[in-house]
C-alpha cells in the first residue's frame, strides 16, 4: 500500500499512466475519500479534464485495491 507521505494518498498526480496521443503521457489525479463506517474509496481521473468531462472519465474502487507501481515491479 502507499505510504502516508505519498502525495497521491489524499489527492495529487501520478505521471505514470497511459499515453494520450503520440508521445504524450497522460497525467492522472487520484483522490482518496475516507469513511468511518466502510472502506475508504479512491477515485482516479485524468488531471487535464474539465469538470464536465470528468463526470464521465473516472474510476472509483476501494482504496486498498490500489498498489504502488514501483513496489509491484
Amino acid at each position: 500500500m502507499m505510504a502516508a507521505s505519498d502525495p497521491r494518498q489524499e489527492g495529487g498526480t501520478d505521471t505514470e499512466g497511459t499515453e494520450q496521443g503520440p508521445g504524450r503521457p497522460r497525467v492522472l489525479s487520484a483522490t482518496r475519500v475516507p469513511y468511518d463506517d466502510r472502506p475508504d474509496r479512491r477515485t482516479v481521473y485524468p488531471a487535464d479534464t474539465d469538470d464536465v468531462a470528468r463526470m464521465s472519465t473516472w474510476l472509483t474502487a476501494d482504496a486498498d485495491a490500489f498498489r504502488d507501481l514501483e513496489a509491484m515491479r
